[in-house]
């Protein structure tokens, strides 16, 4: 055990990618203290073993992770089961003073952790457990209207009325094929010719095809399709959108939209968990969304705001912890 001061700080502990580290970052900044970012790689053997059971969870680290050592943080955030080993170990080590939060059902006992912080649609209870609609996100005041400057050049190259789409993929639950992406590509036309300009973004899940389908569709003078070079310009096309129209597969893009106080409309996509359907309606109820019918529809909604609730929950907890 390490009894040295606590360092001021929050650590945040992801495998590197990047929907789970910005869930991390955006509570992380949501709460206030300085952030710092660690990457863990665990190998074999230790990655066989329970993730409550790893016997030196500093050992299993491969070249590339971070350095974990002390001073130790006031909090640790973490997301991913690779990440799960490393929160005990941190508060383990520093005497049960770093407090740590675990986001998603990390599907091992939640009273090792002081904080879990699941999706509301996975359904997760316990004493420690605050769900929380979606995911945490980086989406609030401050950072859209940063970046409302930042991409300025935006507003005035696709004139209003805009509508930013944010277009997912296939996964384990949804489906997007190359029909499915003409479908959308000829919807997204039928925008065009109503008189919108359109920001479109695409992920890493939607596929070399899809994506070519979706660029042929959009060669149009008020259409923009990011290639993923460059500076990534989703802030600035959800601060400079009129509306949004996101894809269903993705939960922390449906909620990273509906975080802005924009029209949000989802276009569903063939799905085999109905979590992702619970969530949508949870949406819907709200608000703050509604099912894409082919139109725009305008309509005043509050932005959705649950990072920044649970951030204070934190802030209040860290107070007299431990």
């Amino acid at each position: 055990m390490n009894n040295s001061a606590l360092k001021d700080a929050t650590w945040i502990v992801t495998d590197g990618r990047p929907g789970m580290l910005n869930q991390c970052l955006g509570l992380a900044e949501a709460v206030g203290l300085p952030v710092e970012s660690k990457r863990v790689a665990p190998r074999l053997p230790w990655t066989l073993l329970p993730v409550t059971l790893w016997p030196f969870p500093f050992m299993s680290l491969a070249t590339g992770s971070s350095r974990l050592e002390p001073p130790w943080p006031r909090l640790v955030i973490g997301c991913g089961w690779r990440s799960i080993p490393f929160l005990i170990e941190i508060k383990r080590r520093s005497g049960n003073r770093t407090m740590t939060v675990q986001l998603q059902d990390p599907r091992v006992p939640t009273d090792v952790f002081d904080l879990v912080v699941p999706p509301e649609h996975d359904g997760l209870v316990g004493e420690n457990v605050v769900p929380i609609i979606g995911s945490p996100n980086r989406i609030n005041a401050a950072t859209l209207e940063a970046a409302a400057r930042r991409w300025s050049d935006l507003a005035r190259t696709y004139p209003s009325p805009r509508v930013t789409v944010l277009v997912g993929g296939k996964s384990k639950a949804h489906r997007f094929n190359k029909a499915d992406a003409e479908a959308l590509g000829e919807q997204l036309r039928s925008l065009l010719h109503q008189g919108y300009s359109l920001m479109v973004t695409t992920s890493r899940r939607t596929g070399a095809e899809q994506t070519q389908v979706l660029r042929e569709a959009l060669n149009a003078k008020h259409a923009f399709l990011w290639d993923g070079t460059g500076d990534n310009p989703l802030f600035g096309m959800l601060a400079h959108a009129d509306a949004i129209l996101v894809t269903s597969d993705s939960t922390n893009m449906m909620v990273e939209a509906a975080g802005t106080g924009k029209p949000v409309h989802i276009l569903p996509l063939e799905c085999t968990n109905p979590k992702f359907d619970r969530l949508v309606e949870r949406l819907v109820g709200l608000g703050v969304a509604r099912i894409f019918t082919g139109r725009i529809e305008n309509w005043t909604c509050q932005p959705l705001r649950e990072t920044a609730r649970i951030a204070d929950l934190i802030r209040g907890k860290l107070v007299n912890f431990p």
